[in-house]
C-alpha cells in the first residue's frame, strides 16, 4: 500500500463521527406507512417485454455514478447554479447518469420533519427549477431513497419528483418502484431501498428480494441503489452488521448486497455514510457499498474524509457481470462544489479501504484509478 494511500485513511480515525452537517439532526421521520403509500406498485417500464438473463452478453452498458447530491438549503443557494457542476460535468457521461438526490426540489416551506422553531433539524430543499442544473450536468436518473427525500412532505416528495420528470431526469426509490431505461440495446432497470416507510425497504429482506426479482424479469440488467449504514468521518468501515444509528436500523450493508445480487442484481450503488467505503466483487458483480457526498452547498461538513469523493464508471457486460470501471476522484471546495481531484485521494481511499474489509473479494484500484476484479 502506498504511503499516500495509507494517509488517506488518517483523517478516518481521527476525526469526530459528529463532523457531518445536516444529517446528524436525531429527527426520525414519519411519513405514511408503506401500504398506504399513493406510491406503492409505481412503475416505470418502456415495454412488456421479458430477457433471460445473460441474453446478448455481448452487449456492454456504461454507468457513471456519484454519491449523495445536493444544491444547497432554500435561501441558502449558489450564486451561480447553473455553472456548479461545471468543473465536474466532463466525467458525468454514460448510459446512465446516477445520483442519490439528497433532498427535495419544492417551494413547499413547512417541513413536518423538523417543526416551527426548531434549530437542530435539517431539512434540505432547492427550488424545484434546479432540476435542469441537475440535468445540464448531465444526470439521468436520481434515487429518492433516503433520509431527506420526505424532509417536505408528500407534497415536497411529490413537487420533487414532477421536477425531475419535467428536467428529462427519471427517478426510482418509492415502495414497489422499478424504474426501466433503455441503454442502448439493454433495458436497465434501477430499484432504490432505503429504511423508510416512504421509500422502498432496506430492511424488509423478503419484499426486497421479491421487487428485485421483479425487476429482473422487466429488464437485461439490475442496479439496486440502497441508502445504508452509519454516518461520519468513522463510517469508512463496512462492518457486516446491523447499524444503528440516531436510533434507526440502517440495515446490515453486506447482507443486504449479498442477497440483492443472489436475487438477480447486477451492480450495487451504495450511499448514505457520507463518506467513502470500499468496493467488492461478489458473484461477479459490483458492490460499491458508499460512494460518499458528491455536492452540497453548506448542505454536509467536508472535513477530511467528507470531502474526499469519486465519480464512479462501470462497464458492464449484457449479462450485468463487471467487465471494467475507473475510478475518478473528486474533491468538495469551499462550499460543496465537486471539483476533479489530481492526488487520487478518493481512489486512494476506496484502494486502502476495499482491501482492508474485504480481502481477496476487494476491487483492485490501480494508480491511474482503473478497477479489476480480483
Amino acid at each position: 500500500m502506498s504511503n499516500r494511500r495509507l494517509g488517506a485513511l488518517i483523517p478516518a480515525a481521527i476525526m469526530a463521527a459528529g463532523a457531518l452537517s445536516g444529517c446528524l439532526d436525531g429527527t426520525v421521520r414519519s411519513p405514511p406507512e408503506a401500504s398506504g403509500n399513493r406510491h406503492a406498485g409505481h412503475h416505470h417500464k418502456q415495454s412488456g417485454e421479458h430477457r433471460q438473463r445473460g441474453e446478448g452478453s455481448g452487449a456492454v452498458v456504461t454507468i457513471a455514478a456519484v454519491g449523495d447530491t445536493a444544491m444547497g438549503v432554500t435561501p441558502t443557494l449558489p450564486a451561480e447554479p447553473a455553472t456548479y457542476f461545471d468543473p465536474i460535468k466532463g466525467e458525468l457521461k454514460g448510459d446512465v447518469v446516477f445520483g442519490n438526490l439528497e433532498g427535495t426540489l419544492t417551494d413547499v416551506s413547512e417541513s413536518p420533519k423538523c417543526g416551527k422553531g426548531s434549530s437542530d433539524c435539517f431539512a434540505f430543499r432547492a427550488p424545484p427549477e434546479y432540476a435542469k442544473y441537475l440535468a445540464a450536468a448531465g444526470f439521468t436518473l436520481m434515487s429518492n431513497a433516503n433520509n431527506h427525500s420526505y424532509d417536505f412532505g408528500e407534497a415536497g416528495e411529490d413537487e420533487t419528483i414532477e421536477a425531475l420528470h419535467r428536467a428529462g431526469i427519471k427517478q426510482t426509490g418509492l415502495p414497489g418502484e422499478v424504474t426501466v431505461v433503455k441503454a442502448g440495446a439493454r433495458k436497465v432497470a434501477f430499484v432504490g431501498f432505503a429504511p423508510y416507510s416512504n421509500t422502498a425497504s432496506l430492511t424488509d429482506l423478503d419484499a426486497a428480494r421479491e421487487l428485485i426479482r421483479q425487476a429482473r424479469e422487466e429488464a437485461d440488467v439490475i442496479v439496486v441503489a440502497f441508502h445504508a449504514g452509519a454516518e461520519g468521518s468513522d463510517a469508512t468501515h463496512v462492518s457486516g452488521k446491523e447499524e444503528i444509528y440516531l436510533g434507526e436500523d440502517r440495515g446490515n450493508a453486506e447482507a443486504f448486497a449479498h442477497m440483492a445480487i443472489e436475487a438477480g442484481a447486477d451492480l450495487i450503488l451504495g450511499s448514505g455514510p457520507h463518506v467513502l467505503r470500499g468496493m467488492e466483487i461478489y458473484r461477479k458483480r459490483l458492490i460499491a457499498y458508499s460512494l460518499g457526498n458528491f455536492s452540497g452547498f453548506h448542505n454536509f461538513t467536508l472535513e477530511g474524509v467528507l470531502g474526499e469523493t469519486v465519480v464512479l464508471h462501470v462497464t458492464l457486460a449484457g449479462d450485468g457481470s463487471f467487465r471494467a470501471g475507473r475510478l475518478a476522484s473528486v474533491s468538495l471546495i469551499e462550499e460543496g462544489q465537486p471539483v476533479p481531484d489530481p492526488e487520487g485521494a478518493g481512489a486512494d481511499l476506496v484502494a486502502a479501504l476495499s482491501e482492508e474489509d474485504f480481502g481477496h473479494h476487494g476491487v483492485a484500484v490501480s494508480s491511474e484509478g482503473r478497477l479489476s476484479a480480483p
